[in-house]
């Protein structure tokens, strides 16, 4: 992701990276930004699971499936619901946790160019320096795209398993 950046280590592959790393950082160096990792995941899975919940509700309803319906949904509507609440809840997702994701994966692969140990504070500032608001959101098109993605394999999957368990007891 920096290869090439200036004053930035080369890596020929991931055991020498890990050699550098904790050549240079310690063991601690490997698990630099882990916190933040964490700070970032849940409040990330969070908004997902929410946002997954209230656009499946949503669309049932456009759909004219209520809470007093009837009739039941298609296997391939069914489906197709859940794929596309998956992406819009992988979309909201993405959008609310990208600045906070930038600044984790800055955190991870800069040194703040040299000027002392990096934390949140100082990537924060010095993204803001470099780009303004827009700088937090740096990467939001991958992310954007991976967490939707994600989340509709994932959400179709682990419904197919769901009412496959059921069906088979």
């Amino acid at each position: 992701m920096v290869q090439g950046v200036p004053g930035m280590a080369t890596y020929r592959g991931p055991f020498d990276v890990i050699n550098k790393v904790v050549r240079t950082q310690g063991i601690q160096g490997l698990y630099r930004g882990f916190g933040i990792t964490m700070l970032t995941q849940s409040p990330a899975s969070a908004l997902w699971w929410s946002a997954y919940g209230g656009a499946q509700h949503a669309i049932w309803r456009s759909l004219g499936y209520g809470n007093d319906s009837s009739t039941k949904p298609s296997q391939s509507e069914l489906v197709a619901v859940q794929a596309t609440a998956g992406t819009i809840a992988g979309a909201c997702s993405s959008i609310i946790t990208t600045p906070i994701d930038t600044i984790k994966t800055r955190l991870q692969v800069m040194d703040n160019y040299g000027n002392g140990r990096p934390s949140v504070m100082k990537t924060t500032r010095l993204l803001l320096d470099e780009d303004g608001w827009r700088g937090l959101y740096r990467g939001f098109g991958p992310r954007f795209l991976n967490m939707s993605l994600w989340g509709t394999s994932m959400i179709v999957t682990y419904e197919l398993i769901k009412r496959l368990s059921v069906k088979s007891e």
